[in-house]
């Protein structure tokens, strides 16, 4: 990983004291040539993940060292992706089923058509020293990349053609893209950094923060509620979809790089190590959780049978439900 004075990325800022034997036997299982089941597993305990999504009744989680495994069973068994990259994969998203991209380091998009099984490089931008961090698509035609320095990247064709895009003035990281249920997108960053799009991406307006340290994420909650966090555990609400925003009292104190809302309405925020906070009426308030785990979480994904997973430092964790 490319180490930079800057905190908002994301297989950066959480992880720095991932061990690097983790990393090396990750890598040992990865090399094998032909994975077993079993070693599949065992990789989705031991390497770094950074983010993962549930597609239909299949997990699929991406991280270091290229990997890309896929789950059929909430988490318990795993299979290992045929992936033509060793770079690290930070974001990973399926518009439906069949169509997939991941992005990550060494400016690299990858797309899958058959559900995640197989990935092949789709875009290699010129500057290799370019980190993208995450990755939205609307369906399997019109997507985004977000990245660092202000790196933001569209395309319409579903990824045979990316055009740059210039979305703010300063080179700040550019973390996380989110979709609201009646289709408003949100982008978080560094500096305070929230934007809106309601044309489908076609143009982006800011959002005035009431913070100006860096955000992980905005989570929807409704049509006009919205939840952004970041770092030092800040966490604010609005109720009219970035107008105003109020404090959500929270006794964390460390960075949140993920959020969840459970089907039962229950709200989840992790980040750094031991670092949880659930909220049981919509955001506005959080209370500190330990559901066991000590190590750095960078998404938080509920399974269809409504298992909650947790992808970091650790690979795959089940937790409790709250």
């Amino acid at each position: 990983m490319k180490l930079n004075g800057r905190h908002a990325e994301r297989s950066l800022g959480i992880f720095a004291g991932m061990f690097l034997a983790l990393t090396l036997g990750a890598a040992a299982l990865a090399a094998e040539p032909n994975p077993t089941a079993a070693s599949a597993t065992l990789l989705a305990s031991r390497t770094l993940l950074l983010d993962a999504q549930v597609v239909d009744h299949t997990v699929v989680a991406v991280g270091a060292g290229g990997h890309i495994l896929l789950s059929k069973d909430d988490g318990i068994s795993w299979e290992l992706a045929r992936v033509p990259t060793f770079t690290t994969i930070t974001g990973v998203h399926f518009p439906d089923r069949l169509h997939g991209w991941a992005v990550g380091h060494d400016a690299t998009i990858l797309h899958s058509e058959d559900g995640g099984l197989t990935w092949s490089v789709q875009y290699q931008g010129p500057d290799l020293q370019v980190s993208f961090l995450d990755v939205c698509f609307l369906d399997s035609q019109t997507g985004f990349v977000s990245g660092a320095y202000g790196q933001f990247l569209a395309t319409n064709d579903g990824g045979r053609t990316w055009t740059p895009r210039h979305v703010i003035d300063e080179d700040y990281f550019l973390n996380r893209i989110t979709a609201g249920p009646t289709g408003t997108l949100y982008l978080a960053g560094e500096h305070g950094t929230l934007l809106r799009s309601t044309d489908r991406g076609s143009t982006w307006t800011p959002i005035r923060s009431a913070y100006d340290g860096s955000f992980y994420g905005i989570l929807p909650l409704g049509p006009k509620t919205l939840l952004a966090y970041g770092l030092r555990g800040r966490i604010y609400r609005s109720e009219d979809d970035g107008g105003t925003w109020q404090p959500a009292p929270s006794d964390q104190h460390g960075l949140l790089a993920t959020a969840v809302c459970l089907r039962n309405g229950t709200v989840i925020m992790a980040g750094q190590a031991r670092l949880f906070a659930v909220s049981r009426d919509e955001g506005r308030s959080f209370a500190p959780w330990a559901p066991g785990l000590t190590t750095g979480v960078a998404e938080l994904v509920q399974t269809s049978a409504g298992t909650l997973l947790a992808v970091g430092e650790a690979g795959v964790t089940a937790l409790p439900t709250p």
